[in-house]
């Protein structure tokens, strides 16, 4: 009978054991983001992070839904590539978790020339193409506003869309379009709103191409920051402690600042 209380005993410890191996500390982190500027970004993260033990593995999307839906089902531990209305606005239309755990970087929208290649040549009639979500388009209208291009209904600010447009004295044609579409239908339209990482993807560069852009000490920076984006409940886990401190790095400060040309604005 002691033979085998001990045999138990010894079982009950390597279990406890086995279980504690279990929950040791996560090492390696699987993050979600938009290839440029985010993944470019996190790949100087790595560094930071290979230095303090921790594996950094990048997933690159071209959209703004499956990051989302990944983090929030545990497929992705995080995901950088979005800004906090948006990511607010994507939790009350799918039902998910998500949160933000610090803002890195702030991306100035731009208006850029397609078929018509400066503001005072655009004619009457021409098309104008903006993003198709909700947050963007409000950010593109509020760009198109402050040119004098339209005007739209008072105290709508970041929730408006084409229909609160009041005035539009040129009739401009408002087309929406997927954020990701907009730089390659520049052929198609006069002018396009885009967001920063696609136009640095595309190979515009916000401050020699761009005919009007929004201002960098802009409420619009500050609400538009792009984010870290985790499951609620695991703000606090260690990785994701680490993974934060090394994108609001001097390294990553620098890189930013180096690499983009204004078309990416460190804010931490």
């Amino acid at each position: 009978m002691k033979k085998i209380t001990t045999i138990l005993i010894t079982i009950t410890l390597l279990t406890v054991l086995l279980t504690g191996c279990g929950k040791a500390e996560k090492t390696a982190i699987k993050v979600g983001a938009s290839v440029t500027p985010h993944a470019e970004i996190l790949a100087i993260a790595k560094e930071i992070l290979a230095e303090k033990g921790y594996t950094l593995e990048i997933v690159e999307y071209n959209d703004y839904v499956i990051p989302n839906i990944a983090t929030d089902n545990g497929e992705l531990d995080a995901n950088y590539f979005q800004h906090l209305p948006y990511l607010k606005n994507f939790n009350e239309e799918n039902g998910t978790k998500l949160v933000s755990v610090a803002a890195i970087h702030y991306e100035p929208f731009g208006i850029y020339p397609g078929k018509t290649k400066s503001l005072d040549e655009l004619p009457d009639g021409a098309t104008i193409a903006v993003p198709n979500d909700g947050t963007n388009e409000a950010r593109a209208l509020l760009l198109l506003e402050a040119q004098g291009l339209i005007k739209l209904k008072e105290g709508v600010s970041f929730t408006a869309t084409v229909l609160d447009i009041e005035s539009n004295p040129k009739n401009l044609v408002i087309k929406e379009l997927e954020a990701a579409q907009l730089a390659r239908a520049l052929q198609d339209v006069d002018l396009a709103v885009i967001n920063g990482n696609y136009a640095i993807e595309a190979g515009l560069n916000v401050g020699k191409d761009a005919l009007a852009v929004e201002d960098k000490e802009s409420e619009a920076a500050q609400t538009y920051a792009n984010i870290v984006a985790v499951k609620e409940g695991n703000e606090n886990n260690e990785a994701i402690k680490a993974l934060v401190e090394a994108l609001e790095s001097e390294k990553v400060r620098k890189f930013i600042n180096e690499n983009y040309e204004g078309a990416v604005i460190p804010i931490f």
